[in-house]
């Protein structure tokens, strides 16, 4: 039987297919690279350029590919780009989830593990860690794009015996160890992605966007997971799953938050490169700490992260910059 990646073109997607392979397990990709790239998936994964609301192509790959297991990463994550456009968030992220859920329900899938964010939360009313039974009260599209796409996950396993995890990412960030993929898409937002271009010269300065938030220096908190551990609590969800587990729903996060400007004198030092860093107003959007209480993935599903540390984080991302040089000459 082969797991279906939507997405698996893409940064998380493509380390989600590398971890599939490493485990020995056979994996398909469908994904219209509109953000993604063919060379970001490996060859052992079949890719399908397509898209994942396209209901006659998804039921057909399931059933050719034998498909027992869906893990849904086809999406629009930028939340700035979501308050300007938010019909394109809810068409991509909400309405072609439904239609994802559609084929899978009618064609006997009854494992999903669903892609959500801490965009859900929106401002925490309290300080601290973040729980999962914490209020959903999303500041973005983005995030009620995806919290609308839960609330589907649920009622459809409730009506049809959909068996599900959803789990929902703080910061993303880093790349695989070995170097086989990593942030590559053109234009990208992430934080410890830009000030490692700007690091390496690709850009003349870094932008902080607010430093007047009620945190210790002003700027904005996040917990960042490195990439690899992400995914690797997405495999622990899977065989959480094949075991006979029913439902799940988990932050992923290491319990710690970094503020913009420690990540940006991290890669400095890491780097060598004291590079400009200019503050300016706030985005729409933005919240001013997001932080996980992740005892509920560790504690229920095993998890043990190997890259909890934010040096290790930003060595692996810059590492993967200098390689992405490469691959896109080449590419």
């Amino acid at each position: 039987m082969s797991v279906l990646v939507t997405g698996g073109a893409g940064y998380i997607g493509s380390h989600m297919v590398w971890e599939l392979l490493d485990q020995g397990e056979q994996v398909v990709v469908i994904d219209n690279l509109s953000t993604g790239f063919d060379w970001a998936v490996p060859k052992r994964a079949k890719l399908v350029v397509g898209d994942v609301g396209d209901k006659d192509l998804v039921r057909d790959l399931i059933a050719k590919e034998e498909v027992d297991a869906i893990i849904h990463f086809a999406g629009s994550v930028v939340v700035p780009e979501s308050m300007d456009n938010p019909l394109k968030y809810y068409e991509n992220n909400t309405a072609k989830s439904r239609d994802l859920l559609e084929v899978a329900v009618n064609s006997g899938i009854d494992k999903f593990i669903f892609s959500s964010t801490a965009a859900v939360y929106g401002a925490p009313l309290t300080s601290g860690p973040i729980r999962e039974d914490a209020i959903l009260n999303p500041m973005s599209p983005y995030g009620s794009s995806k919290l609308m796409s839960e609330i589907m996950v649920r009622d459809v396993a409730q009506a049809h015996g959909l068996r599900y995890v959803m789990l929902r990412y703080f910061n993303v960030a880093g790349s695989d160890a070995k170097l086989r993929t990593g942030q590559s898409t053109i234009g990208a937002t992430h934080l410890i992605k830009l000030a490692c271009e700007t690091a390496l010269g690709r850009r003349s300065h870094m932008s902080i966007y607010g430093a007047d938030y009620d945190t210790p220096d002003g700027t904005c908190v996040r917990d960042f997971i490195h990439v690899s551990d992400l995914v690797s609590a997405h495999y622990a969800a899977l065989n959480f799953l094949r075991q006979g587990g029913l439902k799940f729903t988990a932050n992923c996060g290491y319990s710690r938050g970094f503020s913009v400007r420690e990540v940006i004198a991290a890669v400095q030092r890491i780097s060598g490169n004291n590079f400009a860093v200019i503050e300016g107003k706030r985005r729409p959007g933005d919240v001013p700490s997001l932080v996980a209480n992740s005892h509920r993935l560790q504690n229920r599903l095993d998890w043990k992260p190997r890259y909890n540390d934010l040096d290790t984080i930003i060595e692996t991302a810059l590492a993967w910059e200098g390689e992405l040089s490469e691959k896109r000459r080449t590419a």
